[in-house]
């Protein structure tokens, strides 16, 4: 049975607990309220919550075993003189995914009975064929030993999802008599639920938590295997990068990298945050509530945009434009219609409303008593807002600079799609440049040996940015913490 059927019967198992766990306790007293511990709808909620919660998290903790012990045992089929290291298994391992998904198709549309795809025994052109007919298509020739092991995924996956269903509704059902029979009026039913759902929150933010660990280990150890087989100071401080010449250690340096990096988010920043900030001035200080109300939701409509429309319009739009005024036909300083400038406009432009909401919130989180005290010394609004507020705000402004700033550095479909990829230090703003983040998509793009440098760079990449960006990020908390105890 399937997930998605296993789940629609544990929410009915839940909506007939809930209605017989509340009758139950209505009768237990004989409809007299007041000898209840609880309302009735806690009760009801009570068996519910055991009815579906043990079933589901077998069910979800099932899905995500199951898979890998099965492509374990599946891969033990195929010989080790087939493949020269885990990418070589990995590529594999996806043929016989599919001629897996092939045969249950085949079985599906009734081209082929469940005994004949348990034991086919046919040639590689008869099978391509067959798997053809059923839309299914294969990467390279079908091996005796792929077909065997996809064999093996399909029995056991069968063998495993029908233990699951068994499993699944055995707990299902046995949390939903366990809690059917202790209801009664002394049951402390209110206290259950509160308290399972107390463990539900603390559920959520300890896989918020876990996930954001997960991310973090997978990076080191993917870094760590990457200096294992490149030096750590080539990388740091190689100016070169092409992962292209396989061999050099000039050919895989971050520093052109980092340097784009920079220097594009440099370029947003100048575009966003006196932006950003004059409109939140305006918007906080001068526009009338009309005028705050109707310009505020407009411009923060920016922040909704993808950035792939991002991207295309500094494809499309921005860097045609400055080629007609910075290229050949101009000054002769840009070549093409990528570059630094290109992308650090647009991406200015897509950071305008992040740093103009948080500082108009940080702008009106400043005292209302500190600009009366300098409207009675005599002095005007523009006075006021100069010399009192921006100065009073600067360390929340500060920090939502820096915000930005990181946001900037971990941008990539605009970097992607303006600035190009070629990799340089160079300080002309008209050049095509790249990013780190680029490069992450580009190392990562299509089928990655996950044995070699040149595929496990990307995760020494992640790992950089994700430090720069942490640096930014609790620099940024850190000084907006301490504006907030200030004025609070």
């Amino acid at each position: 049975m399937s997930a998605s059927w296993l789940l629609i019967i544990l929410l009915a198992l839940a909506g007939l607990g809930f209605l017989l766990g509340r009758n139950r306790a209505l009768a237990s007293v004989g409809g007299d309220l007041r000898k209840l511990h609880s309302l009735p709808n806690y009760y009801g909620f009570n068996v519910a919550m055991l009815a579906f919660v043990p079933a589901v998290l077998v069910l979800g903790l099932w899905a995500v075993a199951q898979p890998m012990v099965i492509d374990a045992s599946a891969s033990g089929v195929i010989p080790q003189t087939y493949y020269q290291d885990e990418g070589a298994l990995n590529l594999i391992m996806s043929d016989v995914r599919r001629v897996a998904e092939g045969l249950d198709l085949a079985v599906a549309q009734g081209v082929l009975s469940a005994s004949e795809a348990t034991v086919l025994n046919t040639q590689t052109t008869d099978l391509r064929a067959l798997l053809g007919g059923v839309g299914v298509a294969l990467g390279s020739e079908v091996a005796p030993e792929v077909l065997a092991a996809a064999q093996k995924m399909r029995v056991m996956t069968a063998t495993g999802n029908w233990i699951m269903t068994a499993i699944v509704l055995a707990a299902g059902l046995g949390g939903f008599l366990v809690a059917v029979r202790m209801t009664q009026a002394t049951l402390r039913a209110r206290n259950l639920v509160e308290s399972g759902i107390l463990i539900l929150l603390i559920g959520a933010a300890s896989i918020a938590i876990l996930t954001t660990l997960g991310i973090v280990l997978s990076l080191i150890f993917n870094t760590i295997n990457f200096f294992s087989l490149f030096p750590a100071g080539d990388f740091l401080f190689g100016t070169t990068w092409s992962p292209e010449g396989r061999g050099g250690s000039e050919h895989l340096g971050i520093l052109p990298l980092l340097w784009g990096t920079i220097y594009i988010s440099l370029v947003a920043l100048v575009v966003a945050v006196p932006i950003g900030l004059f409109a939140a001035v305006y918007l906080s200080e001068y526009a009338s509530r009309t005028t705050r109300g109707f310009a505020k939701p407009l411009l923060e409509v920016l922040a909704g945009i993808p950035t792939i429309v991002y991207g295309l319009f500094a494809l499309t739009i921005v860097g045609p434009m400055l080629v007609s005024v910075f290229g050949a036909d101009g000054l002769g300083w840009m070549q093409g219609t990528r570059s630094v400038m290109t992308a650090g406009l647009v991406m200015g432009v897509m950071l305008i409303p992040f740093v103009s909401s948080l500082s108009d919130d940080i702008i009106n989180a400043v005292p209302q008593t500190m600009r009366d005290g300098s409207y009675g010394l005599g002095a005007t609004q523009s006075e006021t807002v100069r010399q009192v507020v921006l100065p009073a705000a600067l360390p929340g402004i500060v920090g939502a600079i820096l915000l930005a700033a990181s946001r900037a550095i971990g941008e990539t479909m605009i970097v992607v799609m303006g600035a190009g990829a070629a990799a340089r230090l160079d300080l002309n703003p008209f050049a095509a440049m790249t990013t780190v983040t680029a490069k992450i998509v580009s190392q990562l793009t299509g089928d990655s040996d996950f044995a070699s440098p040149e595929a496990l760079v990307a995760f020494a990449l992640g790992m950089t940015l994700f430090i720069l960006t942490l640096g930014l990020n609790v620099l940024a908390l850190y000084i907006v913490r301490k504006y907030r105890e200030q004025y609070e």
